[in-house]
This record gives structure tokens, sequence and C-alpha cells, in this order.
């Protein structure tokens, strides 16, 4: 029996090939070719199961995305909050496609992209991913994705309004399909787009908004739209977790070295030069910001008198007013400044003032190792982005301009609880300031005056100002989304009855 069976394998043998053994670079070789075609496969898996069930892929992309990234030494990893129950999918017959382009630095578009959410959800409209502004005075590259959440955006929203990525082919321009292309009005109400803009998309399905700053009342918008428009801003708009992370390592550190101020010290060039405020500045340094203003054909006022502008409180704190009027509410030397911006005009030389009243400031730059921060260079949207998530978690917010960062912060710290955001009466500020310094007032008096001038300028609950025809003058929604901050259809026992604010 045993020589059969040799003789048989024998025979056998002749037929097989010979056996020659894998070198270490063919088996790493099998397993980089496996590897690339498994993560092929769950691509692939993914993209056919947002279909079927996207709840569950958007789970497992979020925490796979998470997963995979490699902390920087040091670094304190928070994971990326739960995204919200999503709820069933709003099934309407879509009349169109909105295509938006929005305008303005971050949180200038922030807002923008809420009211183009609630627009789409009023007319019925399929939304398309909104373009950023990539032309202004910051020039950033980056686009949606860079900045927002997509998936989270879009799951988070679909009970609202249906959102894609993209225009479906038939609809792209290099197909010869042209959109209709405007700017919707300012501040116009429901009534404004029902019965001007949802007609044009019976003969145009595609209607491309070119500029979307403030083109939604602040108010006389339905209860239900201005929920919206907190849902999308509160909840729906969520940055990706590479500037999570690193928004929460930034709070992080700052807690655990005790309470700190975030002061958005809106001193840079960009503002002085578009605002015409050069109060401090040397005369070398106001020709510099003037030539500015004037590079800048859409910018339409040009000439600005600076003294006139300060005086009527229309123009930002410098860094030596910010750190008499932070002396004056009473914070001490030993309290931890945080500076929300971006490069201050004048470099450190204009804060030593500041330094000096105030050892402890701190700026992103000083916390983080430069390379955490390498990835957002040259993306000031990015940027802001980080100072926006150490504001809104900040003690007290101080803003000494009352920009869109200001307001769209001082909204969300509402929303979290009626946090102390001290909102500076610049007007009343500037004259202080100017008595104090001519000697007109003394310290005390003048401490005394900014407090007491302030008392009730905290980020308290409160309504609204309505002023009827000027919607330019009255209270930003997004400063001060009261419909959002309390349940009850009627908002006065939250807020006040002697809050109304009605002009």
């Amino acid at each position: 029996m045993e020589v059969r069976s040799e003789s048989s394998q024998v025979r056998c043998d002749k037929f097989q090939a010979p056996v020659i053994p894998r070198t270490r670079l063919q088996v790493w070789f099998i397993r980089i070719c496996s590897s690339i075609l498994l993560w092929t496969c769950l691509v692939q898996l993914v993209a056919v199961g947002e279909l079927w069930h996207p709840k569950f892929f958007t789970d497992l992309t979020n925490r796979i995305s998470w997963v995979t990234r490699f902390p920087t030494r040091d670094e304190v990893v928070v994971p990326p909050p739960q995204f919200l129950p999503l709820v069933a999918a709003r099934n309407y017959t879509s009349n169109g496609f909105l295509k938006v382009s929005c305008n303005g630095g971050l949180n200038q578009m922030r807002a923008a992209i809420c009211d183009m959410v609630t627009v789409a959800r009023l007319l019925n409209l399929t939304l398309v991913i909104p373009e950023l502004d990539k032309t202004s005075f910051w020039a950033d590259p980056s686009n949606f994705e860079d900045i927002f959440d997509v998936r989270h955006f879009i799951d988070s929203l679909r009970g609202e309004v249906r959102i894609v990525r993209r225009l479906p082919k038939k609809y792209n321009q290099k197909y010869g399909y042209k959109p209709f292309v405007m700017p919707p009005v300012s501040w116009s109400n429901e009534k404004y787009y029902v019965q001007q803009i949802l007609p044009i998309f019976s003969k145009y399905k595609v209607l491309h908004f070119n500029r979307t700053d403030s083109r939604l009342a602040n108010n006389g918008i339905s209860r239900d739209l201005q929920k919206l428009r907190c849902h999308v801003n509160f909840q729906g708009l969520k940055f990706t977790p590479q500037i999570e992370a690193l928004g929460y390592k930034l709070v992080h550190i700052l807690q655990e070295k005790g309470p700190f101020v975030a002061l958005h010290l809106r001193y840079e060039m960009d503002m002085l030069a578009f605002s015409g405020c050069t109060h401090g500045c040397t005369l070398e340094e106001a020709d510099e910001l003037k030539r500015l203003r004037y590079a800048y054909p859409w910018w339409r006022e040009k000439e600005i008198v600076s003294v006139e502008r300060r005086s009527q409180g229309l123009c930002p704190l410098t860094p030596e007013e910010a750190a008499l009027i932070l002396q004056a509410l009473g914070f001490n030397k030993d309290m931890q400044i945080y500076i929300a911006a971006g490069e201050i005009y004048g470099g450190e030389k204009r804060l030593v003032a500041l330094r000096a009243a105030f050892p402890r400031i701190v700026k992103k730059e000083m916390l983080l190792d430069p390379a955490e921060l390498q990835q957002f260079q040259n993306h000031s949207s990015q940027m802001a982005a980080l100072d926006f998530m150490v504001s809104t978690a900040s003690n007290t917010f101080i803003p000494t301009y009352d920009g869109n960062m200001a307001k769209l912060v001082e909204g969300h710290r509402r929303y979290l609880g009626f946090k102390r955001s001290i909102l500076l009466d610049r007007r009343k500020l500037v004259e202080l300031i100017d008595m104090h310094q001519n000697g007109t007032l003394s310290w005390s008096e003048f401490a005394d005056a900014v407090r007491l001038s302030h008392e009730k300028r905290m980020g308290q609950p409160m309504h609204r100002r309505v002023i009827a025809d000027k919607p330019k003058e009255e209270d930003y929604f997004y400063a001060n989304p009261e419909e959002c901050l309390c349940e009850v259809t009627n908002c006065d026992n939250s807020l006040g009855h002697g809050n109304s604010t009605q002009v």
C-alpha cells in the first residue's frame, strides 16, 4: 500500500507547478492589495447603504474618521458629540433647486446658510450645499465641507428640507443649462419669497442666489420658520471633527488654568480699513488703511472722517481702550484673557498696554503647537471657527465691535443658558474714556459710570428691539433668537414684561 501511494504521489506531482517559497515583499504586496480591496468594498457599501439605512452608516463613517485620526502629543482627545436622532425625511414634491453663493466671513455666511435653508423649506425647494466666499478680503479657499460636517448637516435637516451635494448633471452649466442668477432683496419676509421668488421656478428649475447676507427679515417671520433658523444654527451646522477636536483642546487648556474671558478684539486691518477708524494709528498707518479701502471697488464708502465715526460709536475699541474698560468692569490683572481675533493691526506693539494691565493674555498661537495649527493656516474661516468655539465656551465674552461674530456668539450664549456676554455701549464708552483721559472724570467716577451703563447689557433675557421700516437698525435675529429660548407661545414670562423694546 505504501509503494502504490508513493508512486501515485509521484505521478500527481508531475502535473503540479513547482512550489516556490514566497518572499517577504510578495507577502506585503498581497496584504496591501487586500487592504485596498477591503476599503474599496467598504466605501461602496457605505455609498449604497446610505440609501437604505443612513443613520447606521453616518455613525459608522464618523467613528472611522475619528479612529483613523492620529492625535498629536499631549492632545486632549474629545470624541465628537453624538448626532441628533434622525427623523424621517420630509416627503414633498420639490419645486426646483436652490443654489446659493454666500458672501462675507465665517459668521456672516453661517447666518446666511440658516436663512437659505429656511427659504428652501418655505418654498419646498431642494437646497444644494452652499458655496462659500473665496473672493473677499480674506481670500479663504475653504469649501463648505472644509468647515462644516456635511453628512451631519444633511441628516440633521432631512426632516425639514431636502439637501444635495451638487446639482444633477442635466442642470450643469457645462451641459448648456443656465440657471437664473439673482440676489434676493435684503430683509425680505415670507410674502416676498412666496409671491416673487417661487413663480421663477415655473420657468427656471434652478435659481442661483449670488448674495445671501441678511436676505431674510429679523421679525415678522412665522414662529415655525424662526425655530428652523435656530435648528440649523445650533444643531445643523456642526464643525468638522478636525476643527472640533482642536477647539475642544483649546477650551480644555484654558479651563485647566481657571476662568477666562474671551475678548473679541476686532482691531484687525480689514475692520479698520473698511470702517475708516484710525484712532491711535500713525499717519503712515492711516494712509495705508485708506489705500486698502480704495483698492476694493465693492466697498462703496471711501471718504470717512474717523473722529466722527468714533464719536458715533461705530469704531471698534483700540487695545488701549479695551484695557481701560476691562479694568473698569472689575477684572483684575490675574484674569486669563483669550484674544479671539486674527492678526492685530500694528502687531505686538499695540498690545503693550493690554498686556501690562493683564499679563495672562493668550492667543491660540501661544497655546497650541505650530504643527497643530498648520492645517488651518491661510484659512481664515477655519481659524475663526476655533475662536468661535472658545468664545462660546468662555466664562465671559466681550466683543469690542458688534460684527457678525459678536452677534452670533451672543446668540449661542443666550441659547446655552444666557451665559454672560458684556455688550459694550461704544458710543457711551468713548465719551467716558475721553472725559477720563482729559481729567474730567476721576478713575473711580469713570469705573462707576462704565459699570452702571452696562448693568443691563450682560446678555440677560430680553425681547428683540423692533424698529418698523428700519431693519438694519433693529436687533439682529441671530444675536437674540427669543423664539427659540422658551417653549411657550408667549415668551413674556421667560423674558420679562419690562424688557419689551418695540420702537
